[in-house]
């Protein structure tokens, strides 16, 4: 069985670290994923479509947080781009479902590697080894607490609990 954190002020002063580190880590890298010229919003539906696959513009919004209102132009402006193909569902003639194009794949491919290049460097001239391994035990914990996110948001509970460091 898991040791969960001891206490939830414990989880609350880890919760604020994080978010400090992922704030500051996020600025400096957010320029090398814009050279192509495109914005944070549109890079996130891409990839959203990147990992979940193709789906529709409605469960796109619900990944993004957003109303299926406000992806209709970025939507278009992808699908004009050749980023992303707009295709009918095959069972809802209603719906269509959206597809990462080759074009929106290579672009992410892209801009993930220009990052992965400047989080190399840094990590090689900053860190010694043994910190490069406890990053990467980091990274496994992070990868999880991603993970976990979409859980608790979905949660209709959780909109109306109180912080954690008001208990």
């Amino acid at each position: 069985m898991k040791t969960m954190a001891k206490n939830r002020n414990d989880a609350q002063a880890c919760a604020s670290q994080l978010r400090r580190a992922v704030t500051l880590l996020s600025r400096p890298l957010r320029p090398k994923l814009q050279t192509e010229g495109i914005g944070a919003a549109k890079l996130s539906v891409i990839g959203q479509l990147r990992l979940a696959g193709p789906m529709t513009p409605t469960e796109l919004a619900m990944r993004e947080g957003v109303k299926v209102q406000s992806l209709t132009r970025l939507l278009a402006e992808l699908e004009a781009e050749n980023w992303v193909k707009r295709e009918p569902h095959a069972t809802d003639g209603r719906q269509s479902v959206l597809t990462l194009t080759r074009s929106g794949l290579t672009l992410l491919g892209s801009a993930a590697k220009r990052v992965e290049i400047s989080l190399a460097q840094v990590i090689a001239s900053e860190l010694t080894s043994t910190e490069c391994a406890q990053l990467q035990s980091a990274c496994v914990l992070l990868e999880r607490i991603a993970q976990a996110l979409p859980t608790v948001a979905a949660d209709p509970t959780a909109a109306n609990a109180r912080p954690i460091d008001q208990e």
